[in-house]
Formats: structure tokens, sequence, C-alpha cells
């Protein structure tokens, strides 16, 4: 019976086929060297977005809370 039989699913809706599909061939253009470092440099980039990101939030709720006290002070 077909509805008996599992079904993997991964990320972005893609079955692990698919993915190795795709990840050998990002290996194949890049090479072995140059994989790790797109990475690296992928994921500092990422980290950076969010970090600036959270920074922007930090400083609204700062000026909101500057903005509070001086209108609440004589």
């Amino acid at each position: 019976m077909a509805s008996d039989q599992r079904r993997v699913e991964a990320m972005f809706g893609l079955n692990p086929w698919e993915l190795g599909l795709i990840l050998m061939a990002i290996l194949l253009l890049f090479g072995a060297k140059r994989v790790p470092e797109i990475g690296r440099s992928l994921g500092k980039g990422i980290r950076e977005f969010k970090s600036s990101v959270e920074g922007k939030y930090e400083e609204a709720a700062k000026t909101e809370e500057e903005k509070t006290e001086t209108t609440t002070k004589p």
C-alpha cells in the first residue's frame, strides 16, 4: 500500500536526493577548498546582519525609554 510508505522531507520541501544533488553541484562548481570559505562567509554575514537588527531594536527601545523619562519629569 502506498499510504503505508513514509515520505522523508527535509528543509524547504526538498527530499534527501534533491539536497544531495544540489550539494554535489555546489561542490563541483566551487571546489572542495572554496565551499568551507563560502559557508564561513555566509555565516558571518548572517551573524552581522542579525546583530545589527538587534542593535536597532535596542536603540529604539532606549530612545523610547528616554522619551518617557523626559515627559514624566516636570
